[in-house]
């Protein structure tokens, strides 16, 4: 299955892609391996170079693909930040580019949320990224237009 890189709302970055025979892969500087270039990949490894480049996320805070358990099911969250005491600060839900942003999207996260009780949700597609911070005392949240940087989280 060929893979043909879409144009993302985010800088580019110079990634590690090969080809092994019909199937293409793409280097997690994370988890140093390579992994199967999806489309949904691509947003999650653009978006993981951004918080690290462009937000001054630090590298050992991020968790990819963390697991949790939902109504006695089995789930992942895309991506876990933690603050440097270890507690979760935020979940980013990674989509292709080709998934709307939705509310059904938004439910997703904020469901995985309810079990992480970070303080920061993030859904992205690589070309909409939706920003917001979450009050669980009072049961509130609010969109932000723009993800500040790591140190003033």
């Amino acid at each position: 299955m060929a893979f043909t890189p879409t144009q993302l709302n985010l800088p580019a970055y110079p990634f590690k892609i090969t080809r092994k025979q019909e199937q293409y892969f793409i280097f997690d500087e994370i988890r140093k391996k390579h992994l199967v270039l999806t489309p949904e990949e691509w947003v999650r490894q653009h978006f993981i170079q951004y918080l690290i480049l462009e937000k001054k996320f630090p590298r050992s805070l991020i968790q990819i693909e963390g697991g949790l358990q939902l109504n006695k099911l089995q789930k992942r969250t895309d991506l876990v930040i933690y603050n440097t005491s270890g507690q979760r600060l935020m979940i980013i839900e990674c989509k292709a580019p080709t998934v709307k942003m939705s509310q059904a999207v938004f439910d997703q996260a904020a469901r995985y949320n309810s079990v992480h009780k970070a303080k920061w949700l993030v859904i992205t597609n690589g070309l909409q990224h939706c920003y917001a911070v979450i009050n669980h005392l009072e049961g509130s949240f609010a969109f932000i237009p723009e993800l500040p940087e790591y140190l003033a989280l």
